[in-house]
């Protein structure tokens, strides 16, 4: 934008100087901005208009059994899974749809196809891997086989008679196998370590695509950036593993007594009562034998009710430690750890379980508390990624990139967990939202060990509606890759933050974020009922805010165009005119500074700029203003700083 100069009036004397800006030219539209008719659906008894699930609101059911064994020469998972399928639609069902995500990596997925040449997160085209399952057979619990097709990373059940709607249930089993792939788009794979491999087993059963009353079968193929979407269900695990793994899955295990040496048994027992970090298997153990049961193999099971997926991992390396989750509800959980040597020590992974018991405990306390009887953290060759109650962690991470992991990635219990929110077509929603909580949680823990600025706002805004991005709206897999961060984590965090701190204030913000929770847990919430729900809580009209940052990339630049005195005479109290130059529009604050040094601020709503592309205001002053600064905290982003203030010559 070409800035017009600036002009000087002299009024009286040199002591009563006002700077005027000549009126800049605005991009502002108050009708586009304001517009009415936001939201694209009407309410229905499905979704209602106050952003609350309907009194009709279905959503389907999956239960899974599987019995799987890990072979650690061949890399590789055999398994069989029972799928037991509830349509509480109200729809008849001919087919069934079900996710094969490890298809992505053969050479024959399309994720593959469309990775570049050079080294992406979710794969690169020089890759000689090729993955994907081997589907033996798909059959009724009867043992009849059933016709099926495979489409990329896409299962299609085709029902040998309709599913009936409204509570008509469907069972099947599959049995499949697959090469574990050592980097599995940063979300499964192999990490080598002097005592065994750790494998961080994910993605590695056929599941279910999700049906709902937005677009019916949800079967987005999966290419790496857009994550996941699914159904709620309970989960009985059987994972057979060499006797000298151990191997943790988010969920409550069932046969310790089984799987554990009787020393380690006893040391898990004391961790389910202790708020201390208790060692069960230390690095010591490790390397001697009789660390674990003299056998071939041994078969863990585990249990996990009301979630959307499950995840596992498994090595004879792991160091393993776990201390007791206290919940206001008087309900336990156990804060589990599991890592190699390498990642021990040095303020590294050894304060892994404090940081997962602090974490939940927060969120816990703060938003909605936490299901799960675990929450186990494992170190990988996985950066950072997301299970109900488990969560793979950079093995490397230490200190303040551990903490900020940790948080994160158990953070995501909460968003998509517990609120699932469709992950591949609005990543933003778990993404942004999770990132939003973990600034909060960081603040609090441990005195704020790990707290710190991260930068100015003002200067943040650069990045975060530079013209060359996409909106937050877009799919990840319609973003480009490097713009995933700022679009997916950054820039709605921000948002929320703004909200929260700016917009609407803590008190109303976080009551109606909490309701939101609460609404949508364990259900599939689209933004449309986000915005609803935030707008219905809080009491305010906020589709200027949705509109600009999220559904558009617009840009905010407010200015001070004139500051004068009225009546000319300084002790009458001074005019300012401000401009809302971009298209978004946002609340006005001002700091203007007197010739004593007196600070006066004002606040005002954003609803000035409902019919107005500049706004004259009076500040109550008594002397001759020496500076006026628009956003005196720098909050705002705004694009062109350098207009925000203005000082007496």
């Amino acid at each position: 934008m070409k800035r017009l100069p600036l002009l000087s009036i002299s009024i009286l004397s040199l002591s009563i100087t006002s700077l005027s800006f000549a009126q800049q030219k605005s991009n502002y539209s108050y009708t586009e901005a304001f517009a009415p008719l936001f939201f694209n659906n009407n309410g229905d008894e499905f979704r209602s208009a106050s952003g609350k699930p309907g009194p009709a609101y279905w959503q389907n059911n999956a239960d899974y059994k599987i019995t799987a064994a890990l072979d650690d020469k061949k890399n590789s998972i055999a398994g069989d899974v029972e799928i037991n399928y509830t349509n509480n639609s109200p729809d008849q069902l001919d087919y069934i749809w079900l996710q094969l995500d490890q298809n992505m990596f053969s050479k024959e997925g399309r994720g593959q196809a469309i990775s570049p040449l050079t080294k992406s997160r979710y794969g690169d085209a020089n890759n000689n891997f090729d993955g994907g399952y081997t589907i033996s057979s798909v059959t009724d619990l009867t043992g009849k086989a059933i016709e099926y097709i495979i489409t990329d990373t896409r299962m299609q059940i085709r029902l040998p008679q309709a599913l009936a709607s409204k509570g008509g249930k469907a069972g099947f089993k599959i049995q499949y196998s697959y090469t574990i792939p050592e980097y599995g788009a940063d979300r499964t794979g192999i990490l080598p370590t002097a005592q065994g491999n750790v494998y961080a087993i994910a993605q590695w059963f056929p599941r279910l695509c999700v049906y709902d009353n937005i677009r019916g079968w949800n079967t987005l193929p999966y290419t790496g950036p857009g994550e996941f979407y699914r159904e709620f269900g309970n989960y009985k695990v059987e994972i057979t593993a060499p006797a000298n793994h151990i191997v943790v899955l988010g969920g409550e295990l069932l046969n310790p007594q089984e799987v554990f040496t009787a020393e380690q048994l006893k040391r898990y027992e004391n961790a389910k009562t202790s708020d201390q970090t208790i060692i069960i298997r230390s690095a010591q153990e490790v390397a001697q034998k009789n660390s674990r049961p003299n056998k071939k193999s041994l078969t863990w099971k585990y249990s996990l009710n009301n979630a959307q997926d499950i995840a596992w991992a498994s090595s004879s390396s792991f160091i393993l430690d776990a201390a007791r989750i206290n919940l206001a509800s008087g309900k336990k959980s156990l804060a589990i750890s599991a890592y190699p040597e390498e990642s021990n020590g040095n303020n590294a992974w050894e304060r892994s379980t404090e940081y997962t018991k602090a974490a939940i405990e927060h969120y816990s306390d703060q938003w909605y508390e936490y299901p799960y009887p675990v929450a186990v953290n494992v170190a990988s060759n996985v950066g950072g990624m997301e299970y109900p109650a488990l969560s793979f962690c950079g093995n490397r991470a230490k200190a303040g990139s551990l903490w900020g992991v940790t948080n994160h990635e158990f953070g995501h219990n909460w968003f998509p967990m517990i609120v699932s929110s469709n992950e591949r077509e609005f990543g933003w929603m778990d993404e942004g939202f999770n990132t939003f909580i973990n600034e909060i949680a960081t603040e609090s823990f441990n005195n704020g060990e790990y707290a710190k600025k991260v930068g100015d706002p003002n200067s943040q805004a650069v990045r975060f509606t530079d013209q060359r991005l996409e909106s937050v709206m877009n799919t990840p897999q319609n973003m480009n890759e490097r713009n995933i961060g700022i679009l997916v984590y950054y820039k709605p965090a921000y948002g929320l933050k703004l909200l929260r701190n700016e917009i609407i204030g803590k008190e109303r913000f976080d009551f109606a974020f909490k309701k939101y929770i609460s609404d949508w847990a364990y259900k599939h919430p689209t933004p449309e009922d986000f915005f609803r729900s935030i707008e219905n809580g809080t009491g305010e009209n906020l589709n200027w805010f949705w509109r600009g940052w999220f559904i558009n990339n617009w840009q905010v630049d407010q200015a001070i165009s004139q500051v004068s005195y009225l009546k000319n005479d300084p002790s009458q109290g001074a005019i300012i005119t401000v401009q809302n130059l971009e298209k978004l529009p946002m609340p006005v604050v001002i700091e203007a500074t007197t010739a004593s040094g007196k600070k006066i601020r004002k606040k005002l709503p954003v609803e000035i700029w409902e019919r107005n592309q500049s706004f004259d205001f009076k500040i109550d002053s008594k002397e001759p203003l020496v500076s006026v600064q628009l956003d005196p905290d720098h909050v705002f982003p705004d694009h062109v700083p350098e207009n925000n203030s203005w000082t007496a010559k």
